[in-house]
This record gives structure tokens, sequence and C-alpha cells, in this order.
């Protein structure tokens, strides 16, 4: 059994607490489903001293340009110090737009949100898409070293017609169903819609795939069946 506490979208004080390690100092990773500041990110690596994975959402974008595609580590950890930022960029590891195993997971991520104006880290469906090829190579792998494309996917968005809404901004990827019909991961991990009624759905399963709603917080309680 793995536990992965998983948080998006809003500072939780039951997290960012000098209580936190009491609370949840018995998670095995933490994974970030976007819009959270990466300062928030690190207190959490610090406190806990646990794996984070992440994904950028459409806001809180201030530091996405040191995580951008292809800087080599040394040079990320230069122009993090150079900045004035913590060491191994606030403990924690980016996932967006590539898989990673991280504590025996293959775990891979696909942030940002559907493009709705000229902002960063947006996306039409074309481009979403086309983010989804470039990850074919790695699943392959997976398959053929590990007997199965991924664990979980780590999304900011919703997949179309699950936890989505109907304004522009929060309209979930069709191609999001798509990955689910062919690469069967056990969760999509998302955030970006925001809860605030407790009786709105949060887990919704979509053939074999569990599409988990993270806003806040959650606590995700993962069997090691594979």
């Amino acid at each position: 059994m793995k536990r992965i506490l998983c948080v998006s979208d809003h500072i939780d004080p039951l997290v960012y607490s000098s209580r936190v390690k009491d609370r949840f100092g018995d998670v095995d990773l933490v994974i970030s489903c976007g819009d959270l500041p990466m300062e928030y990110l690190g207190f959490i690596a610090s406190s806990l001293n646990k794996p984070v994975a992440f994904v950028f959402g459409n806001h809180n974008l201030e530091k996405m340009h040191l995580f951008r595609r292809g800087m080599h580590p040394e040079h990320l950890e230069q122009r993090t110090l150079r900045h004035g930022l913590s060491e191994h960029h606030f403990g924690s590891t980016y996932v967006g737009w590539k898989s990673r195993k991280i504590s025996d997971l293959l775990i891979a991520g696909l942030g940002g949100s559907m493009r709705y104006n000229t902002g960063d880290n947006q996306f039409t469906e074309g481009q979403m898409r086309r983010r989804i090829y470039r990850l074919l190579p790695r699943l392959l792998y997976n398959r053929l070293r590990h007997g199965r494309y991924l664990d979980i996917l780590v999304t900011h968005a919703p997949p179309r017609g699950i936890h989505d809404r109907t304004d522009p901004c929060h309209l979930g990827f069709r191609c999001f169903i798509w990955f689910m019909k062919v690469f069967q991961p056990r969760y999509l991990l998302h955030g970006h819609i925001h809860l605030y009624d407790q009786n709105a759905p949060r887990v919704t399963r979509y053939m074999n795939t569990d599409v988990i709603n993270v806003y806040d917080h959650y606590l995700l309680e993962m069997d090691d069946q594979q």
C-alpha cells in the first residue's frame, strides 16, 4: 500500500502547518496538480522529506521558466542558486511532458489548461494531443520494461466530460479520454476545478482509470496490485 498526498490550486492550512508531519508524515509521495507556488511545494518537500512530483497549471507560473524543457539539471541548479531560490529546485521533480519512475511508480505529467486567452501554459486540443504523442516512446518503453504503460497521469485540467465545466477556461481535454482508453493508467489526478460543494463528485471511474479531482488536498491510498 502506498499513501500519496495530492495537492492542487489552494494552499491548505492543514498542509501548510507546523503539524504537517504529524498529519502526513507517513505518506510515500506527494503529487501536485498545479496552480500552487513553488515555495509551497518546497515547504512540503522539506517538512515531509518525501519525493514531490508536480506539473504547472495556468496560474502561479513565475518559476516555470526554470523548468523549461531541455534545461540540463546542472544548469537548472546554477540558475536556481543564482536567483536565490532553494537548492534542488524546491525539492520537487517536474514531470510535465515526460514520464518518470518515482517511488516505484510510473508517473507522467500533462500540465496547463484549455486555451481561453493569451496567457501562458494554455493549449488547444491539438496542441495537447501533440504533447501526448511526444510521450509515446517512453510509454512504449514502460510497457516493454515494466509490463504497463503508466500508473498515474498527473494533469491540471480534467478530461472532457469528467469533472469539467462549460466555460472556456474549465473545459477538459478530449485527448485525455483517448489517453485513458489506450494507456489505461490506474489514476488520472487533476486539479483546476475548485470544489466548494461537498456533494460534488471527486472520484469518477472511467474504464480502468480512477479520475480524481485533488483540489485543496486529497490522500490517495494505492494498493500494490499492478
